[in-house]
């Protein structure tokens, strides 16, 4: 009787089939176990990316769940950012002539105009006039010209014309009419005949330095003179009455301490000295009204910084601001001991950035900000996000298409969270999958 036999004839009789071998069972098992594996490891594959890569050979694969985004031409721009300082910039020493005590000083932050306080020595004001020609000398009639103004001009208590209307409180300074004459050739001095006082036709005072000083004296409201090289008469009359609008004596004679030049208004730094103490090179300090932001960029990467370059400037609250570079340092500075990271500190150039439209800046006088500038651009290239990009088995990155095959490509410029693509494969418009 066969095995085979046997086993139909206990089946027949009711009882029990005889369980398979140990060892066909266990086969079974590794069998099942292996697929399973094999199918986990394809799933994997498939959801890595890591498959066939070129266009023509792309792997057809099940459509898997995940967004689709479509390829873009446009252009990409990669910005680097760096820290920056925002402020009114470096403060500098103003030039002040004048000697005796400090009687009054301003408060820090003040802003000073043309014809304003700047303090105030042996109690009397040293006053803010605009221009570029520092104050050397004394500015008055002479000797030889003095007897024949007298004549011409009256007695000092002359009823003031309009430019007493000229006088304002000691800070704010006169109203500064718009297109007040500067002279543009201040830098030449007073050099010519009478430059010194003591030569010229009939004793005149003459030089840039009067045009400069007569060119802020009717700025101010006090006319009645002919705004020019000479120091006249009429000037002297004009002085009077300036000086008795401050409370000075009115001697129509401006002392080298009476007046301190910049190129504008000011804003009042810190003070170099207290009250009481004696009036010094370094009494006060001053900066523009203006803020401006000042980067201590890399020497090693500060080409961005050319001026006239475009910037966006990163504020505190999350706005951002357009800048200009406006000037770039000519020395680097060396890190101070101590002061960086091992070797990664390296020597740095001050950037000064500009701000054309303050009201953008709001109230902020000083703050941290960031300062973005382009590095790289290209223009009119093929685009998706950088989640799009997956892992080719084969080495390199390819994209996903909407039907599950992939396909290669060659990236480019990485920026604003997408990547330059090109490839045989790729065209504008086409759809490719991000994986989830």
């Amino acid at each position: 009787m066969t095995a085979e036999t046997v086993v139909q004839t206990d089946h027949e009789r009711g009882a029990a089939p005889a369980p398979p071998p140990r060892g066909r069972r266990g086969r079974r098992t590794a069998l099942v176990a292996s697929a399973l594996v094999v199918v986990a490891a394809v799933a994997v594959v498939g959801a890595l990316g890591l498959g066939g890569g070129g266009a023509d050979e792309g792997s057809s694969a099940p459509p898997r769940s995940g967004s689709t985004v479509p390829v873009t031409r446009t252009t990409l721009t990669e910005r680097t950012t760096v820290d920056g300082q925002l402020g009114y910039g470096t403060e500098i020493p103003l030039p002040v002539k004048a000697t005796g005590t400090v009687t009054w000083l301003p408060a820090e932050g003040t802003t000073v105009k043309r014809g304003g306080t700047l303090l105030r020595v042996d109690d009397r004001p040293v006053v803010l006039l605009y221009g570029t020609l520092p104050m050397y000398r004394e500015l008055g009639l002479t000797a030889g010209n003095q007897q024949g103004t007298r004549q011409e001009t009256g007695t000092e208590g002359d009823t003031p014309d309009s430019g007493d209307q000229g006088r304002t409180d000691e800070t704010s300074g006169a109203p500064d009419p718009s297109g007040s004459p500067t002279p543009s050739g201040a830098g030449a001095g007073g050099t010519g005949a009478g430059g010194t006082g003591a030569g010229g036709t009939g004793g005149t005072l003459r030089g840039m330095d009067v045009l400069q000083f007569e060119s802020n004296l009717a700025a101010l409201g006090y006319t009645g003179f002919t705004v020019d090289e000479e120091f006249t008469g009429l000037t002297a009359r004009a002085v009077k009455r300036w000086q008795r609008s401050l409370g000075l004596p009115q001697t129509g004679t401006v002392g080298v301490g009476d007046v301190v030049y910049s190129a504008g208004k000011v804003r009042i730094g810190h003070a170099g000295v207290r009250l009481g103490s004696p009036a010094t090179d370094d009494v006060l300090t001053y900066t523009g009204t203006a803020r401006k932001v000042v980067v201590n960029a890399s020497a090693a990467e500060d080409s961005w910084a050319v001026r006239g370059a475009a910037v966006t400037i990163g504020l505190p609250d999350g706005k951002s601001v357009r800048g200009e570079v406006a000037s770039v340092g000519k020395s680097a500075t060396a890190p101070e001991e101590g002061g960086g990271e091992g070797d990664s500190a390296t020597p740095t150039v001050p950037v000064t950035i500009t701000i054309k439209d303050q009201k953008s800046v709001g109230r902020l006088e000083s703050a941290p900000v960031t300062v973005a500038y382009v590095g790289r651009e290209r223009a009119d290239v093929l685009t998706v996000p950088v989640a799009a990009l997956v892992a080719l088995a084969e080495g390199g990155h390819g994209l996903e298409t909407r039907d599950g095959r992939f396909v290669a490509v060659k990236t480019g410029l990485f920026a604003d969270g997408r990547v330059e693509v090109s490839g045989g494969a790729v065209r504008e418009g086409m759809n490719v999958r991000i994986p989830e």
